[in-house]
């Protein structure tokens, strides 16, 4: 006699580190219980029909500001975690620069407890760290953080800055010996500084990014590399956006160096020419760049270069981005629409892609990756039996255009309002729940979202050859 499952979901084209099958999957409790061939004679209490969509797993979103807490008038766990939801997102890992910030350990469980029964999303967090509080690394456990947020320049909600190089080499030599992973905003503040002292503030827009221009990246990326070159340290490099940054940490990816890195929806989807047209919205840092750099990023991401996309949700009121252009703060909501935009530029600028290819690219790139970064591989990241049962029905072949009465993010605004999107989330659903379904009245599930433990080691990267350590 067939087992009877809890849930099945038939009828869908399911995107495991395999390859693309159809089949179904089905599901006991919170765990997948078996992935099955097309035509399997399942038996279930429940059956969701996928009517031949994708099924991808759960996406995982490595860097989100949700502004928990002290910073909750631009964004909340309840609006964020249902703006994640709506995006296909089932886990997501908070940056540290709240207030009060995220530098002492102790203070996660505190985070952790304002955040439960109001976030429809699974959670991890990332420890800040500041010039006084490097210390601290030391006290850090797993089940508080396992990766270690580092600004080497900041704004508005990011005063926390890592100028002094002393105090960088520590926290590397301290993150290699913790087996900590560095997360980079790795921008070099001496650079800007030195910009600020000797030109205007930018009045317009359009000049924005020439007061924050590629050359701070590149500094700052060369500074990394050469502080992972000497003490061995696993480090993220968040928000590339120049063509040069990439260059360089393809290079020391082909050293050896246990040196990864993020590109954003927003700098794989807008550029320079876009800035006239958008202003505050795109206003960002890392700032917009050139058409060539948006297209050596694209290059970066099909050539499986790059190792993670993030969405850098960092919110702001219409209010604050209307402030004269020196003041108006960096940052735009994004982890709703993370998966369509990516899915989007792949189907337009690479037509001849077979669709199974682009989706196992997005899965390793939205899911898998960041799993493995961050310590979730024993339960997150892939469609596999006995992982949690996250998962994403996408309709690949919807063409829609995303409104302004669409956006789930508390400050009601998105920079793709008025896009003609390709592809959609029909349903997300987080550990055998649905907690987001499209076509449904009630459309969001409960906010039973869980602070999860890191289940695997994120921190050991294979010994580095003597060419990379010389």
């Amino acid at each position: 006699m067939a087992p009877l499952y809890e849930l099945a979901i038939t009828n869908v084209r399911i995107v495991t580190p395999r390859g693309v099958q159809p089949g179904t999957v089905a599901v006991n409790g919170e765990h997948i219980a078996a992935v099955l061939p097309e035509h399997t004679d399942v038996q279930a209490q429940a059956t969701l029909d996928g009517g031949g969509r994708y099924l991808l797993p759960g996406v995982i979103d490595s860097h989100v500001h949700f502004r928990t807490p002290g910073l909750t008038h631009k964004e909340d766990w309840l609006h964020g975690s249902r703006a994640a939801a709506a995006g296909g997102v089932t886990t997501v890992i908070d940056m540290p620069n709240t207030q009060p910030p995220l530098i002492e350990p102790e203070l996660a469980q505190e985070k952790a407890a304002l955040i439960d029964g109001n976030s429809l999303v699974d959670y991890r967090f990332h420890l800040g760290v500041t010039s006084t509080s490097v210390e601290a690394l030391r006290r850090l456990q797993p089940r508080q953080a396992t990766s270690v947020k580092v600004f080497m320049t900041g704004h508005h909600t990011a005063p926390h800055i890592i100028r002094d190089h002393e105090v960088l080499d520590q926290i590397f030599a301290i993150a290699a010996e913790k087996r900590l992973r560095l997360v980079l905003h790795a921008e070099d503040d001496a650079v800007f500084s030195l910009l600020e002292e000797h030109q205007d503030p930018p009045t317009t827009y359009t000049s924005y990014e020439a007061a924050h221009p590629r050359s701070g990246g590149i500094v700052a990326v060369s500074r990394v590399i050469e502080l992972v070159r000497k003490h061995g340290t696993a480090a993220h490099v968040l928000h590339v956006s120049s063509s040069e940054e990439a260059a360089l940490l393809l290079a020391a990816k082909r050293a050896g160096l246990p040196l990864t890195y993020e590109v954003t929806p927003h700098h794989l989807s807008f550029s320079a020419p876009d800035t006239e047209r958008l202003g505050a919205r795109i206003r960002l840092r890392p700032a917009i760049r050139c058409l060539t750099d948006q297209q050596r990023l694209w290059d970066a991401v099909m050539s499986d270069d790059v190792a993670t996309i993030g969405s850098d949700h960092a919110p702001h009121t219409v209010e604050e981005k209307l402030r004269p252009a020196a003041d108006a703060p960096p940052g735009l909501p994004g982890t709703q629409e993370m998966l369509t935009a990516l899915h989007t530029g792949m189907r337009r600028r690479y037509p001849d892609r077979p669709l199974d290819d682009v989706m196992e690219a997005i899965a390793r790139l939205s899911s898998q990756r960041p799993a493995e970064l961050f310590g979730l591989m024993a339960e997150k990241g892939s469609i596999e039996p006995g992982k949690h049962a996250d998962f994403v029905l996408f309709d690949a072949d919807a063409t829609w255009i995303m409104r302004g009465q669409d956006v789930e993010a508390k400050v009601g605004w998105s920079a793709y309002e008025g896009w003609t999107f390709t592809g959609q989330v029909a349903a997300t659903i987080r550990r055998g729940e649905v907690i987001y379904d499209a076509e449904a009245e009630s459309r969001f599930g409960s906010p039973t979202g869980r602070w999860l433990t890191a289940t695997g080691p994120v921190s050991e990267p294979d010994p580095l050859p003597e060419a990379a350590l010389a």
